[in-house]
């Protein structure tokens, strides 16, 4: 094999385990999967309001990642909760929920794509009150329906949650499924990748290349 075939082979490769890993090929939920995550929220005490929207987000899986958006409204007072010191900040809280989540989130491919601060209220409010201040807008990207269902049916979240909840005055939370993500890993990488290949294989040649 030539220096230049592993040149282009070796970068490819390793693009191809990222997309591997990155991708979730399973395709949508099955049945099957879906009353097990039923089964397991059943066993942790989730309420029945709550088992039955997650199962009918799990249902209409088409088996696609998805992008959560998050507005956030910090609560200036959080109430004293169990496994956290007494007066703790709204943002030593959410550190405390993130602690657990963004471990479970990158172990399946799942991460922040973007999270700032709000710097001015709401700009165009139509048909919703109390909506007028956020202090924090945050977005996830999620490897499909299946990751998250496997962080938030998992008995250390409900343990966690309660930070959260603690920490928020108000949220706005709800999935998307792109159809236009110019910023996906997979594009960036992969025109990255092949800029950075195709310009040490022309400098190589042109180095091979006799002087006039």
């Amino acid at each position: 094999m030539s220096t230049r075939t592993k040149l282009w082979l070796v970068p490819a490769l390793l693009y191809g385990i990222f997309v591997f890993w990155y991708t979730d090929f399973s395709g949508p939920l099955s049945d099957n999967e879906v009353d097990q995550f039923v089964a397991t929220m059943k066993a942790n005490g989730s309420e029945p309001e709550t088992i039955a929207f997650i199962k009918k987000f799990a249902r209409q899986d088409s088996g696609r990642q998805f992008l959560m958006v998050n507005n956030i409204d910090m609560n200036e007072s959080p109430p004293n909760v169990e496994g956290a010191e007494p007066g703790e900040s709204a943002s030593k809280l959410m550190g405390r929920y993130m602690a657990h989540m963004i471990p479970a989130l990158l172990a399946r491919a799942c991460h922040p794509v973007l999270m700032g601060s709000a710097v001015y209220p709401t700009m165009d409010l139509v048909g919703i009150e109390g909506a007028e201040n956020w202090d924090q807008a945050a977005l996830f990207r999620y490897r499909s329906r299946r990751a998250l269902l496997e962080i938030v049916t998992n008995p250390a979240f409900n343990g966690k949650h309660h930070f959260k909840t603690a920490a928020l005055d108000k949220t706005i939370a709800y999935p998307i499924e792109t159809s236009l993500y110019l910023g996906d890993p997979r594009l960036l990488l992969g025109l990255i990748i092949l800029a950075l290949t195709a310009l040490i294989d022309g400098w190589r040649l042109s180095r091979r290349q006799p002087n006039n």
